[in-house]
């Protein structure tokens, strides 16, 4: 299974960003751009890969400890950025995001006791994915326009456990589907 762990935003938020995502697409020149699905929308804390059937258990048991050392917080969708000169474009976070940041460190040392192959750290970036391009792209329109979107607060209360099921059919535009696997309360005692 291809799987990550992630927090995934209430109803109210995504549609908030879906109203803000609407408009950039109006944009001269998106039509270029991948635009990620609504469904789809998250923040990954920490990305797996391939993992094999017999350690799903294991990391499953790691990542609800993980959650129920980690208080609820509260984050919000706020302005936006790039990533690889416009490979990503993505909406960012506000709010709590030391704990948002203790939980992604949380996520993937639960990987890595588990036995997933993790590779380097890196210090994490909140980020939530709208739209890719396979080429460098001029994203500094969209990041501006994202620059004065906040959507709503919400308080975040579970961390996901998510298996990504990868396009098969080879059509164009074609998007990665998501299924949540498993949900941990946070600060949930046990």
């Amino acid at each position: 299974m291809r799987l990550f762990a992630a927090v995934l935003p209430p109803e109210d938020v995504t549609a908030a960003l879906a109203v803000e995502v609407a408009a950039l697409k109006r944009l001269p020149g998106a039509e270029e751009l991948r635009w990620t699905g609504r469904p789809g929308w998250h923040f990954t804390l920490a990305f797996y890969g391939e993992v094999d059937d017999d350690v799903v258990p294991d990391l499953s048991a790691r990542l609800e400890r993980a959650a129920h050392r980690t208080a609820p917080f509260r984050l919000a969708l706020r302005g936006g950025g790039q990533f690889g000169h416009g490979r990503a474009l993505w909406a960012g976070a506000d709010g709590d995001l030391a704990t948002l940041r203790l939980l992604a460190d949380r996520a993937e040392s639960a990987g890595r006791k588990a036995g997933v192959e993790m590779g380097e750290h890196r210090r994490y970036k909140p980020h939530l994915t709208v739209a890719r391009s396979r080429d460098a792209y001029d994203a500094r329109p969209y990041v501006d326009a994202l620059d004065g979107f906040t959507g709503p607060a919400w308080t975040v209360t579970d961390l996901a456990l998510v298996r990504s099921n990868l396009p098969r059919s080879g059509m164009p535009g074609e998007q990665p589907r998501y299924e949540t696997v498993a949900r941990s309360p946070l600060g949930a005692s046990g």
